[in-house]
C-alpha cells in the first residue's frame, strides 16, 4: 500500500466512521478501486479505527473527564449508570469478536456483493429511524443491551455502526442528541482494545506483514484529522434529523457495488 492509498483510504475511513454510511464498507470499496487488497487490509483497518476512535476523546474530551470524576466518588449517580449501559452495551460485541474473530477477519477480502448488500440495510434501518417520532428518553439499561446486538452486527463490511446504534437508539425512543452520545462514546472501549492487540501482533510479528509502517502513520493522521471534523459535523446532523440523506445515499453506493461485483 502506498502513501497516497493509505492517505486516501484514511480520509474515507475518517469521514465514514462517524457519517451513517459504514466506514468498513468504504474501506473495502476503496481497497478494490485502488488495488490495494493485502493480507494486511485488517491491521490497517484497526490502526485508522484507533485514530478515529482518538478523535471521539478529543471530541467529548469533557464529557469522558465528568464521567471518569463521577465514577470515582464511588457512588451510585448518573454517572456510574451511564458507564454500567456502556459496559452492557460492549458485551455483543466482545463475544462476537472472541468467538467468531477468524470468520469476521475472512470478510475483509474485498467482497464488493456483500458489501452493496450490507449497505441497502444500513440504509433502510436510516429510512426507518427517520419516520419514527423524536423520542425524549435516555438509553436505559434494556436499551444499552439492545444497541449493544446493533453495534455487534456491524462487524460487518457495510453495516454503519455509528448508523445502526444511533437508528437503534431513536427507534427506541432515546432523544437524538444523547443518541449520538452514546452511540459514539460506548465504541472507544472495544476500538482501543481491539487496536492495541493488533498492533501488538504486528510489532511481535512484523516480519509476517507487507504493509510499510510509514503507510500506517500517514493513514492514522489521515483519519484523526477528517474523523475530528465528520464526528462533530454528525452530532449536528443527528440532532438536525437529516438522516433520510444518507440512507439515500447507501442504496445508491450499495446498488453500484452490487453491480460492480
Amino acid at each position: 500500500m502506498s502513501w497516497i492509498e493509505a492517505l486516501i483510504l484514511g480520509i474515507i475511513q475518517g469521514l465514514t466512521e462517524f457519517l451513517p454510511v459504514s466506514s468498513s464498507g468504504h474501506l473495502e470499496i476503496g481497497s478494490v478501486l485502488l488495488d490495494a487488497q493485502s493480507s494486511d487490509n485488517l491491521l490497517f483497518a484497526v490502526t485508522v479505527h484507533l485514530a478515529t476512535a482518538l478523535a471521539t476523546i478529543a471530541v467529548f474530551k469533557n464529557d469522558i473527564v465528568e464521567l471518569l470524576r463521577d465514577i470515582f466518588r464511588f457512588e451510585w449517580n448518573e454517572s456510574t449508570q451511564f458507564a454500567a449501559k456502556i459496559i452492557l452495551s460492549m458485551i455483543p460485541v466482545f463475544v462476537v469478536a472472541v468467538f467468531f474473530k477468524d470468520q469476521i477477519e475472512a470478510l475483509f477480502i474485498g467482497n464488493l456483493m456483500l458489501v452493496g448488500s450490507m449497505l441497502l440495510i444500513t440504509g433502510g434501518l436510516l429510512l426507518f429511524a427517520h419516520y419514527k417520532n423524536d423520542g425524549t428518553k435516555s438509553v436505559g439499561f434494556v436499551g444499552a443491551i439492545i444497541i449493544g446486538l446493533a453495534q455487534a452486527f456491524a462487524v460487518l463490511p457495510g453495516i454503519s455502526r455509528s448508523g445502526s446504534t444511533i437508528a437503534t437508539a431513536l427507534i427506541l425512543g432515546v432523544e437524538r442528541s444523547k443518541a449520538a452520545r452514546f452511540s459514539f462514546l460506548m465504541v472507544l472501549i472495544p476500538i482501543l482494545g481491539a487496536s492495541l492487540l493488533e498492533i501488538l501482533d504486528y510489532t511481535e510479528n512484523s516480519a509476517a506483514h507487507a504493509i510499510r509502517s510509514s503507510s500506517l502513520i500517514i493513514g492514522f493522521l489521515a483519519a484523526f484529522i477528517s474523523g475530528f471534523i465528520a464526528c462533530k459535523w454528525m452530532i449536528k446532523i443527528v440532532k438536525n434529523g437529516k438522516l433520510t440523506y444518507f440512507a439515500i445515499y447507501c442504496f445508491i453506493v450499495g446498488i453500484i457495488a452490487i453491480i460492480a461485483a
